[in-house]
């Protein structure tokens, strides 16, 4: 398909309907369909998009004023099967996944959402939750090259009925999956197995506590809305962050704070991928009459009336926005510091030690000297700077630098720089151009020769423990599994019980005190490759549960306690939030 032509999004119900309507033949074909469209001429009109598929097919989509197939008959084929086609089944499965709040009716007035009843999920909506479990469980089994067109639809279908029954936690959980699933399956795309972990993780918890009757109300969640600030809204300019998303989309995120240390985002990415991202540094930003370009807001700032910001902090350009450029401010950690939307950056100053790879090891400074820390490229393609900047960052053991990035939460003491600045009062440090404005990019600013303090560098060191930071730790032997029953499904998660822990992946995990982690991975094992039956040899039922239930509590006891390690790593001083 030609990438300049998005195509619109689709509400879950619209696509679950043309999924199901197809017969079982037409289902086996359905994936194969719907990775022969990459190739298919699409063209655009008066907010209509038109898909050929095939010699004599052509599938129309027209949305409504939102943008968002919401309606069956907004998607029409013309070839003799329709509506009940494969073609259209096929387009309707490859457009993105429209958000819940893009489907929700607005508020009469700005407002918080109202509170969720104390009494604790009705029938309906634990029915609905155990729709929604079942859906995940069955994603979770067949793992994700298994998760193809109709099992999304089963879980796109299940979260329509969450939705009906008021579950909007897990209805945009269900959504969440469904949209990582499909990054993860696309063999152009990033990979996004993390996420997709971090997803099904969410579902499965969510819909698990509510179909057991847990009254939390947390638990049933609220439409999530943009807000509208009362004043003016300042901004200041902190960094650019390049973006190379799936279906070939590309561009930057400019990220700014405010005076109490909330954290915003300028979004800016469109159809492009990789070589859109690399321009976009430096494309133009324009809000009604105002024009600017990203380089220099973040180095400057922003006045904003009127302004909308969506829960994750995100500035949204709806009508009525009016926008004046403002100065920026210094990078300090005081002026970084603060509580804000959701996600995290990190601020901190660390110290070169050594390279390892791509990744630098470094130590925190200067209250947490010997805290061992990883330093990873946050874009790792060549068209971007970060990986070049990094080695030669790298170059220079004992360098102090200013560190914003954002952790790894794949990697306990990982961080993914975005910028990097001067750290005050250091000599061994870096020397900035002035309209740098005392920070460096990492994706964007080349650093040079004449950037870094004259004069030999120190040999590197090794940290006081003799190794480099805990990324390869045995927590790490939990992790694989659990990605793997995700990437591979259950077939590939039982594994460690055939081979009896050959690799002593477990033996590790109790050597290094975690045994609750050594008795999970075990019983994961075990329960994967042991497929339960009825009384008749049918497939128990329950034994799909029964798996899905032992990996919810290995994800979650591995969540827990990564968060825990990441707590001693980093104080709380120095987490800094914003959009992820």
């Amino acid at each position: 398909m030609n990438p300049s032509v998005p195509l619109p999004p689709a509400a879950p119900e619209v696509t679950a309907s043309a999924v199901e309507g197809l017969t079982t033949r037409l289902r086996g074909r359905l994936d194969a369909a719907v990775e022969a469209l990459p190739g298919a001429p699409v063209t655009a009109d008066a907010g209509t998009v038109r898909v050929r598929c095939g010699d004599d097919a052509w599938v129309t989509l027209a949305p409504g004023p939102s943008g968002v197939l919401t309606h069956a008959e907004q998607a029409v084929c013309t070839c003799l099967l329709a509506p009940r086609c494969l073609h259209r089944a096929a387009v309707l499965t490859a457009c993105p996944v429209s958000a819940a709040d893009h489907r929700a009716a607005p508020d009469p007035e700005p407002g918080p959402a109202p509170a969720a009843a104390a009494a604790g999920p009705t029938a309906r909506q634990t029915q609905a939750a155990a729709g929604l479990w079942t859906a995940a469980a069955a994603v979770l089994a067949a793992g994700t090259a298994g998760a193809g067109a109709v099992l999304q639809a089963e879980l796109l279908r299940a979260a329509h009925t969450a939705r009906l029954a008021d579950l909007h936690r897990a209805e945009a959980a269900a959504l969440d999956v469904v949209r990582r699933l499909r990054d993860e399956r696309d063999p152009h795309g990033p990979r996004a197995l993390a996420a997709l972990v971090a997803a099904l993780r969410e579902l499965l918890l969510v819909t698990h506590r509510l179909r057991n009757g847990d009254t939390d109300p947390a638990l049933i969640g609220a439409v999530r809305r943009n807000d509208r600030p009362e004043g003016p809204l300042r901004l200041y300019g902190v960094c650019r962050e390049p973006v190379i998303g799936p279906g070939d989309l590309g561009g930057v995120v400019t990220h700014f704070v405010d005076d109490d240390g909330r954290w915003y985002a300028l979004p800016d990415v469109k159809p492009g991928g990789p070589a859109r991202a690399q321009r976009a540094g430096t494309a133009h930003v324009a809000i009604r009459s105002f024009l600017s370009d990203h380089f220099r807001l973040s180095r400057g700032g922003l006045v904003l009336t009127g302004a909308v910001v969506s829960p994750d902090g995100r500035l949204v350009p709806e009508p009525g926005v009016r926008a004046t450029f403002a100065a920026g401010r210094p990078w300090t950690a005081a002026a970084l510091d603060g509580a804000g939307h959701a996600g995290a950056l990190t601020v901190c100053d660390v110290e070169i030690v050594a390279t390892d790879g791509a990744d630098l090891l470094a130590r925190v400074l200067p209250e947490r000297g010997d805290t061992p820390v990883r330093l990873a490229p946050a874009h790792s393609h060549p068209r971007l700077l970060h990986t070049a900047n990094l080695r030669r960052l790298g170059a220079r053991p004992g360098l102090h630098v200013r560190v914003v990035g954002r952790l790894d939460h794949d990697r306990v003491a990982t961080l993914r720089p975005l910028a990097v600045a001067p750290v005050p009062d250091s000599g061994a440090t870096l020397r900035l151009p002035a309209d740098w404005q005392g920070r460096a990019d990492l994706g964007y600013d080349r650093l040079r020769d004449d950037h870094f303090p004259p004069g030999p560098s120190r040999q590197p060191e090794l940290f006081p423990s003799g190794g480099a930071p805990v990324a390869d730790s045995p927590l790490g032997r939990v992790r694989r599994l659990v990605e793997l029953a995700v990437a591979g499904g259950r077939r590939a998660a039982a594994e460690p019980a055939r081979d009896s822990d050959r690799h002593g992946h477990a033996a590790a995990l109790r050597r290094s005190g975690f045994t609750t982690g050594a008795e999970l991975v075990t019983a994961l094992a075990t329960v994967a490759a042991h497929r339960g039956r009825d009384a008749f040899g049918r497939p128990d039922d329950g034994d799909q549960d029964r798996y899905a239930l032992w990996w919810l509590a290995t994800a979650v006891y591995l969540s827990g306690t990564e968060a825990a390690l990441r707590r001693r790593n980093w104080p709380a001083s120095q987490a800094i939030h914003g959009t992820g």
